[in-house]
């Protein structure tokens, strides 16, 4: 494909990289929409007859605002516009003879297919790493799934973002010890196994530039998760009497955790002596230092509940505002606890492009809308996915036309078939 095309990015790291988009829902577009942002040129493959599912999700944005339903038939999902920005949009049902054809050319010209179909899926339709692999030696072939691509799976084997919390142990380590299991809020597995997918794929395209060979990153969503989980020893910790849930409060760093104020929560995070003498002046209690239940960080641990009860009792009777002022002031780490809406819209996180507003495609800014951006700095070049999220198949003609060289005839001759 023509590294000069119409509209490619031109200052991200990655740019001059082809991918090939064949994913769906969360997972796998979260992978490619990162990699969009870090400048390669994305081509999402949808099956014109069933597209990503993500793009019926709701709410929908559009001439009416924001609604649960399609109020007008030019709305659009929210998700859509968050996962499927920086991409170029075509159409290619793969169940149809002659479109392994027209797949094989894309990647003879492609750096890199992502995909998270259930593993097998794309093999039984002739596509998998083999056949990529044929008419590409060079490609980096990434598979996002929940088991692995030689894993077992387990119940029904779909790998839904809470199926994958559930199994990895996730849900055990939030909530106070008699709580039920504690879904985490974002989609966290959806968002990790992602995150993981690209490090494979940067980390595969280096090794090609060593050897000229590329290779099948296989990612698990389940292996992602539950080595996360693993970086705690929880298990180690409850044999030492330390609780695996321990609620708004992690003992063994005492005093850290959340606690409540007048008009909310904050975060206070003061596991050394030095913190903890600050946590003891902002209080108004810096007696509490010479005292031997706080005197040491082990002490403190050994009495938790009581350091606990003294700092809690303080912010209780205070706004959360003036207690982290007064934490701050004395040099420990606080925060106020932070409604999404609200985090989301900070100024400074607006401004570095680490969260970004989003507007409809054709519409503009007709709602209130923030996502996600590319939250990495560089110093001399940029990142982001500034091209709007695309309708289905809206970049046939580019892609199949002028990237790829087919002629008028042959990308109608396609859509008459049923390929696109």
């Amino acid at each position: 494909m023509s590294r000069s095309a119409e509209n490619d990015s031109k200052s991200g790291p990655l740019a001059g990289l082809t991918v090939l988009d064949l994913t769906l829902a969360l997972a796998g577009p979260f992978a490619t929409f990162l990699l969009a942002g870090l400048g390669a040129r994305v081509i999402k493959i949808e099956n014109p007859a069933s597209p990503d599912h993500c793009r019926e999700n709701a709410p929908f944005i559009g001439r009416n605002g924001v609604s649960l339903g399609r109020s007008a038939p030019d709305d659009v999902s929210a998700a859509a516009l968050n996962r499927l920005r920086g991409k170029y949009a075509v159409t290619l049902n793969l169940k149809q003879p002659g479109s392994r054809d027209v797949f094989a050319d894309l990647v003879r010209q492609a750096d890199v297919v992502v995909e998270n179909f259930a593993p097998g899926t794309l093999e039984r339709l002739g596509i998998g790493y083999d056949f990529a692999r044929q008419r590409n030696p060079r490609i980096v072939y990434c598979s996002i799934s929940g088991y692995g691509a030689d894993h077992s799976t387990t119940g029904s084997g779909k790998a839904m973002d809470s199926i994958i919390q559930a199994l990895s142990g996730l849900m055990m380590t939030s909530g106070a010890p008699d709580d039920p299991p504690v879904r985490v809020g974002v989609p966290f597995a959806d968002l990790a196994a992602p995150l993981f997918a690209v490090v494979g794929i940067l980390a595969a395209l280096r090794h090609r530039e060593i050897t000229g060979i590329g290779q099948h990153v296989d990612v698990s969503m389940l292996g992602v998760l539950t080595s996360l989980v693993a970086a705690e020893p929880f298990d180690l910790l409850e044999t030492c009497g330390v609780a695996q849930r321990t609620g708004r409060m992690v003992p063994r760093l005492t005093p850290f955790g959340v606690f409540e104020s007048a008009d909310g929560y904050l975060a206070l995070c003061a596991p050394t002596d030095q913190f903890a003498r600050g946590v003891f002046l902002a209080i108004g209690r810096p007696e509490l230092e010479r005292d031997a239940r706080f005197a040491t960080r082990d002490a403190r641990v050994a009495n938790k509940d009581a350091i606990n009860r003294c700092i809690e009792e303080f912010t209780r009777a205070r706004p959360t505002a003036e207690v982290v002022e007064l934490f701050e002031r004395h040099g420990v780490p606080a925060a106020p606890v932070r409604a999404p809406a609200d985090a989301v819209r900070d100024p400074n996180v607006l401004a570095r492009g680490e969260t970004v507003r989003l507007e409809h495609p054709e519409l503009g800014r007709v709602a209130d809308l923030v996502g996600p951006g590319v939250p990495i700095r560089f110093s001399t070049i940029a990142a982001g996915a500034p091209r709007p999220a695309p309708a289905v198949g809206q970049d046939n003609t580019l892609v199949y036309g002028d990237w790829l060289g087919y002629s008028a005839d042959a990308i109608e001759r396609l859509r008459a078939a049923g390929n696109i």
